[in-house]
């Protein structure tokens, strides 16, 4: 049974931010955005064929600046935000706008025009008062039209409108501490309601109830160095992924944080991603500067440990056999060394549960699939 080559894909520029086109279900589809200082910067508009394994590309120019982080609506498949630097008169700023992709015309096929066309601008966030921008979260459900910015040492809140054409920051929450602590990421929990979101600073993970603005729980000292992402389990309301730049990614359940539940030492450089596959949240993906993806079994600690759940009464002794020889246990599926450079994001896609996408540093964006031999394992 042998598995699908890896597609790779190079852009011309250097690029970080990476993510999913989070409300398409039906195309395998990835935005990726560039961080160039002389030129003109761009958003990729990546289309994976499963069926013939290759790659379909639209190209949109983004002439604000260098992409730091990209993050797509979770209702409306063509817009998303970017947090970008912006350099003017011996100066730069992070800032964050919200783009509509422009109308494409399928009939003429992949994007082969010499120009590529620009990205329609719906509205900037002002976060001059506040700070820097880390980046933006899109309501995990799509119910409601808030969104959160991430911003040096507040969360704010921001109501938009139906267009997403204006946001107005409604509220904001502030970190507090000594030595103006800052945040380095955060991500928006998707049970309980969606209204608690975690946030890392420091080596520290907090969370915070939207409806108070109030922190509700923390975790000192969750790595002994900072801590670079997060990511909720999607099927467990209580447990929380980890990592950061002690080379560990760390398991949680935030009711009980003394101890992480589980802890790899997969990579030997700076852990930059972590992400729970969006169905099977036994899979997960982290990246690292060390140029490797893994691909890792968490199934202990899955929502389903045993497998799918089946009565013991209907299986007969021949099949309790091949149940127990079959059992899947923690450890590393697979470790992917298509890339040269610091993979600085992986993402998996919202549309195929057993595709995944990662970045790396010098514009190589590699598209790879769990190992068959797992995904049935998983199914069957």
């Amino acid at each position: 049974m042998e598995d699908d080559a890896p597609v790779i894909y190079g852009l011309e520029f250097q690029a970080r931010a990476l993510t999913a086109q989070t409300a398409e279900t039906d195309e395998i589809r990835f935005l990726v955005g560039t961080q160039s200082l002389k030129f003109e910067n761009q958003v990729h508009q990546i289309d994976f064929d499963d069926e013939n394994n290759m790659i379909n590309k639209n190209v949109f120019l983004h002439k604000e600046g260098e992409i730091w982080h990209i993050s797509a609506s979770s209702t409306d498949k063509n817009i998303f935000a970017t947090c970008y630097n912006k350099t003017s008169d011996a100066k730069a700023e992070m800032e964050a706008a919200l783009w509509r992709i422009p109308e494409f015309d399928a009939s003429l096929g992949e994007d082969s025009s010499p120009t590529h066309k620009e990205l329609e601008l719906l509205c900037k966030l002002d976060t001059t008062d506040y700070g820097e921008m880390k980046g933006i979260l899109w309501h995990p459900s799509g119910e409601g039209n808030t969104i959160l910015s991430i911003v040096d040492s507040h969360i704010l809140m921001w109501d938009l409108e139906t267009s997403s054409s204006r946001a107005t920051l409604s509220s904001s929450i502030a970190l507090e501490g000594k030595g103006q602590p800052k945040f380095t990421s955060g991500r928006w929990n998707p049970h309980h309601n969606c209204s608690q979101i975690a946030t890392s600073n420091d080596t520290s993970i907090r969370g915070w109830d939207l409806r108070s603005n109030k922190q509700v729980y923390t975790i000192e000292n969750a790595h002994s160095q900072l801590v670079r992402e997060l990511d909720f389990n999607p099927n467990k309301q209580y447990y929380l992924a980890t990592c950061g730049d002690d080379c560990k990614t760390k398991f949680w359940d935030i009711r009980n944080s003394n101890e992480p539940l589980k802890v790899l030492s997969d990579h030997s450089h700076w852990v930059w991603s972590v992400r729970y596959n969006h169905f099977h949240d036994q899979l997960v993906l982290t990246s690292s500067s060390d140029s490797r993806v893994v691909l890792t079994n968490a199934i202990s600690i899955s929502s389903e440990p045993y497998g799918h759940l089946v009565e013991d009464e209907d299986l007969s002794d021949g099949e309790e056999d091949d149940k127990t020889k079959e059992k899947m246990e923690d450890g590393t599926i697979s470790t992917y060394e298509e890339h040269e450079d610091s993979v600085y994001a992986a993402e998996w896609s919202t549309a195929d549960p057993w595709v995944f996408a990662s970045l790396s540093y010098d514009g190589r964006l590699v598209i790879n699939r769990v190992p068959r031999a797992v995904k049935y394992k998983i199914l069957l």
